[in-house]
């Protein structure tokens, strides 16, 4: 009865290490996965802030190389989303040709002016799956990252939100000194 016993017990020690071991390989691939969501948010931010949004060529480029990556296409592509938000919550996406906006309002724009901070938010679905006994186990796992930033380009079409604060960085205005100055 004992050796049975001892048994039945390193069967079950040796079932459930072996499910360690796969759960562990599988988290260890989730690093790179998460780190790619990272590098691409961070490029599409660097965009945006040149531009103060994203032209749709460079968004479309950006969310298909995504979902042509090896991970990221084992589950439905519409699980892979780009956000690109303007500081009012707005789409921060547009036309290529800034030129098409010029008979737009403000409002409607998809970019800001100089100084507004714009929102990238990558998010995907890491698929958590392994095969135990022949039998597929599993659970999605979603992943995101963001990252805020400010536009640097300056645009003659929108006006400033204050024009004494132009050139502002927190409390300090780097341009204060020439309103004190007599002319």
């Amino acid at each position: 009865m004992s050796m049975t016993f001892e048994l039945g017990k390193l069967v079950i020690g040796a079932i459930l290490l072996s499910a360690l071991v796969v759960f562990l390989s599988k988290t260890a691939a989730l690093f790179p996965f998460y780190m790619t969501i990272v590098v691409e948010t961070f490029n599409v931010a660097n965009i945006a802030a040149a531009d103060n949004y994203v032209k749709q060529p460079l968004y479309d480029a950006s969310l298909q190389g995504l979902r042509d990556r090896p991970i990221f296409n084992q589950r439905d592509p519409s699980l892979v989303t780009i956000q690109v938000l303007t500081s009012d919550g707005r789409n921060a996406v547009g036309n290529a040709d800034e030129y098409a906006y010029q008979s737009v309002s403000p409002a409607n724009k998809p970019y800001r002016q100089r100084g507004e901070t714009i929102q990238v938010r990558i998010s995907a679905v890491y698929p958590f799956e392994f095969t135990m006994w022949g039998r597929p186990v599993g659970f999605d796992v979603p992943v995101s990252f963001s990252i805020t930033t400010t536009g640097l380009k300056y645009y003659k079409d929108l006006p400033l939100a204050n024009p004494y604060t132009d050139g502002a960085i927190g409390d300090i205005h780097y341009f204060d000194y020439l309103l004190d100055e007599p002319w």
